[in-house]
């Protein structure tokens, strides 16, 4: 049991990750590629933080 509420928190993560991306392209850099492209670094860093600060190592 605890081993798929930890891939469904992955799954979610990788899907926030993913909608956080669009969001910020469609709604703030539509036409700056440079602005673009260090916002989606950005957004991708702070989930992986996220990631290997909380889901990494799971509570047993």
């Amino acid at each position: 049991m605890r081993r798929n509420t930890y891939v469904v928190l992955v799954l979610l993560c990788i899907l926030i990750v993913t909608a956080g991306i669009v969001i910020v392209d469609v709604l703030f850099f539509r036409h700056h590629f440079l602005e673009r492209l260090i916002a989606n670094i950005g957004i991708v860093l702070v989930v992986a933080a996220f990631y290997f600060r909380f889901l990494r190592n799971p509570v047993s």
